[in-house]
């Protein structure tokens, strides 16, 4: 037996990249898999290899009906939804003074309201499931969120603000619907892909550290059993460490604006809200 025996995953963004690696590591322990993207590739054929049932449904997961079309799969034709990992998405980089409405509507879009759909979806169906039965249900949700976010990449704000709400749906996922059997989580993945071809380069001879298929293995793993009592974290991942982030906190409480203005004086006017500390992570 492998860990997802008997259990169906819709993994979006599956053509290629992290999506496609996500598909095959969830493939290989056991999973059905239902993959979306805009157009198909030969990962169909990859999934099926390695003893998974696969299906393929074409579309932008920011569009209602494509989210429904793969939910609908997942169920009607596989016999249900156990793991759902958002990877999907898309980059239109500038600086924030040069940046176009149709720039930003068009990240924020695919990225967080196609996770919102997506989620959205599994959680009504979770949540019947589980009121049906009286019992929690088997269900995982993989977010993928960004680095970028974290340190506030200046070069990405459409980027960086929909990753951040990313990370904020899967709190609230997590908390909301933990007593149905879900969890929820999101990953900061650094993987070589060509979405961060001109960030990485070309991969190395040999063992390649930034392979999508860590990540791969990683989501695979959070959507197995083994996991079931990891719930709304974040995880940063790549080759073959994985790094816990810990939650914000209050650093400091002023009583008076002399207070704050007397510390601000003092303070590394460099020192921001952004975890710069994930670029020591190697």
């Amino acid at each position: 037996m492998r860990p997802l025996d008997g259990k169906v995953a819709v993994v979006t963004g599956a053509a290629a990249g992290l999506g496609r690696a996500e598909a095959v590591a969830l493939a290989k322990a056991g999973a059905d898999v239902v993959l979306g993207d805009l157009a198909e590739s030969d990962v169909l054929a990859e999934v099926e290899e390695h003893g998974g049932k696969a299906a393929f449904v074409p579309g932008d997961v920011s569009e209602r009906d494509t989210a429904d079309a793969l939910t609908r799969t997942a169920i009607e034709r596989f016999g249900g939804l156990h793991i759902l990992v958002n990877n999907a998405g898309v980059l239109r980089d500038r600086m924030l003074f040069s940046m176009s409405d149709e720039e930003w509507d068009l990240v924020v879009k695919v990225h967080l309201r196609g996770h919102f759909l997506l989620s959205r979806n599994a959680a009504a169906y979770w949540r019947e499931q589980s009121k049906e039965s009286g019992e929690p249900v088997y269900a995982r949700i993989v977010n993928t969120s960004s680095e970028a976010f974290l340190m506030g990449s200046g070069g990405q704000p459409n980027y960086a603000a929909a990753k951040a709400g990313i990370t904020a749906l899967t709190l609230t996922s997590a908390r909301s619907l933990a007593k149905y059997g879900v969890r929820a989580n999101a990953i900061c993945p650094r993987a070589r892909t060509s979405m961060t071809a001109d960030v990485f380069g070309e991969a190395p001879d040999g063992d390649d550290p930034l392979s999508p298929d860590h990540v791969g293995s990683f989501v695979a793993y959070l959507a197995s059993p083994a996991a079931d009592k990891i719930n709304g974290q974040l995880f940063v991942v790549h080759g073959g460490m994985v790094a816990l982030m810990g939650a914000p906190t209050v650093e400091q409480t002023f009583t008076s604006f002399d207070d704050l203005t007397t510390t601000f004086q003092a303070r590394d006017p460099k020192k921001t809200f952004a975890c710069m500390e994930t670029m020591s992570l190697s």
